[in-house]
């Protein structure tokens, strides 16, 4: 019976097929639903007139930003806003019909002089506060909805900017369809503008390395967005940006190469057996050749290979049941996989509107309508884009917690050695050292040059969540240029306010 669901499922020869097609196992809805996030919106898609209602930027500069001090945050030392650095803003895209970006950006609690750090969520089409509230932003969201502080909040070694995007993500607006992204060319010239207004309105960080950080989608998000300030740097715009590096946090980046892996992680981590294995298998060359045909700019093509790859997800997924796919440590409970309804809870607050100047706008935790407009840019390869920057000394570390299923550490170690760039004969040949964090080994590092891998022990999907300690070291390492250092950050002596 197992096998007749598995060849069902490949050739579409039964009705069965119909349900276990990637857009009910692998699609919006899915991952909506695994993530607990049910939004009002499926997009952030306005009229003038209800933005007008708000407090919403509607003209002047393109950047509008004010400090803000969030309501329900615990703080006994009574700081004030302007000490506290909390910033939240809208950027009026340039490229755009009528869209805004809304970002936050949080001041380092250790010195203005430390790296600036920007994060990407991915989905495509999840909001970054997620990333913000339960990974690696300054607190965290009690059940009673009020902010504790994170002491493995990223801003203590960085001024940490988070971005909703693409248009429609999160807080993001705009009153015009045109205006959603389909590809990494409008999704990094956003950014790019975004950032480079963002460093004309904030002149005294321009000096400071900046660093490009994310996880999930955002693996093809982050290579592009790097190129893309590259770019700009050869081409001397107006404002120099120090890209020094970029991270990548179990993402998708190479889908040829990563796909293929899926069952032999699957197989080694006893969640398939190896007769599933071997009929799950004859669909990898058949990817493989569908991901070559999309290419880095198919259309047609790469929605079908989207169809076809997934297939092979959609039947680990049938065999492995209520498993979490971005934690096979743990399980589902129904439809559900996490809980994150305390952030949506509190981001709905009208006190929290106001103290961020949103206005009346809905908040969208992961946009369905963003993810589907994105289905032609899913299977394009972004790691072509990084050998370029390899070569030009920028930093690249990817990481990858061992239990996620969806974007697994296999799929990732592969495509990073398999990529072709000077250094990738001494990278292959490089020893595997432990990655130590206050002397208890946390995951296991691969070095050479620019190009970093680490493997995080005991982590899921979203590492910085599951190990918020290792997590805060491997960046504080990282950006210092000592991640193969058996450093640690003794809790006690962690900043707060």
């Amino acid at each position: 019976m197992e096998k007749l669901m598995i060849l069902c499922l490949f050739f579409f020869l039964c009705p069965l097929s119909a349900k276990l097609s990637p857009f009910n196992n692998f699609g919006p809805e899915n991952l909506i639903a695994s993530l607990n996030l049910f939004p009002k919106k499926s997009v952030n898609i306005i009229d003038t007139d209800a933005a007008n209602n708000g407090s919403l930027p509607q003209s002047g500069p393109r950047l509008v930003e004010s400090k803000f001090k969030f309501p329900g945050l615990y703080d006994p030392s009574g700081i004030s806003v302007e000490d506290l650095g909390h910033h939240a803003g809208y950027f009026q895209i340039q490229r755009s019909h009528n869209a805004r970006m809304f970002y936050f950006f949080f001041e380092s609690r250790r010195s203005k002089k430390d790296p600036v750090v920007i994060w990407l969520t991915g989905g495509p089409g999840c909001s970054s506060e997620l990333a913000l509230f339960y990974e690696n932003g300054p607190f965290s969201i009690a059940n009673n909805l009020s902010l504790v502080w994170n002491k493995y909040g990223w801003d203590q070694v960085s001024n940490l900017i988070y971005v909703d995007q693409p248009i429609g993500t999160g807080f993001s607006y705009s009153s015009d369809r045109r205006d959603i992204r389909h590809d990494e060319e409008g999704v990094s010239n956003d950014l790019y503008d975004f950032i480079q207004a963002f460093f004309s309105k904030h002149p005294e960080f321009v000096s400071n390395d900046f660093y490009i950080t994310g996880e999930s989608y955002a693996g093809h998000y982050i290579p592009a967005f790097a190129a893309r300030v590259h770019r700009g740097k050869k081409a001397n715009d107006e404002i120099h940006i120090n890209l020094k590096g970029f991270a990548i946090g179990n993402g998708l980046t190479d889908p040829a190469v990563q796909y293929a892996a899926y069952p032999d992680y699957a197989l080694e981590m006893g969640l398939i057996k190896k007769s599933s294995y071997n009929l799950i298998n004859k669909i990898v060359p058949l990817c493989e050749t569908s991901v070559k045909l999309c290419g880095t700019d198919g259309t047609i093509s790469c929605t079908t290979s989207y169809l076809l790859c997934n297939t092979i997800f959609a039947a680990i997924k049938l065999l492995t049941g209520d498993t979490n796919y971005y934690d096979i440590r743990k399980k589902c409970e129904g439809r559900l996989c996490y809980d994150f309804s305390n952030m949506e809870k509190f981001l709905d607050q009208t006190s929290v509107k106001t103290a961020l100047g949103v206005g009346d706008i809905d908040f969208v935790s992961c946009s369905r309508t963003v993810y589907s407009a994105m289905l032609t840019d899913w299977m394009r390869n972004l790691e072509v884009v990084i050998p370029d920057l390899l070569q030009d000394d920028v930093k690249v570390l990817v990481y990858a917690g061992e239990y996620d299923l969806i974007c697994n550490w296999l799929g990732n170690w592969r495509w990073v050695h398999a990529m072709e760039w000077s250094g990738q004969k001494d990278f292959v040949a490089a020893p595997e050292i432990p990655f130590k964090v206050d002397g208890s080994q946390a995951g296991i590092l691969k070095t050479h040059g620019p190009l970093s891998f680490l493997k995080v022990h005991d982590a899921g999907h979203m590492v910085p969540m599951d190990q918020p300690k290792a997590a805060l070291e491997m960046l504080k390492r990282w950006i210092e240029g000592s991640l193969t250092k058996a450093t640690s950050i003794p809790g006690e002596s962690v900043a707060s306010y």
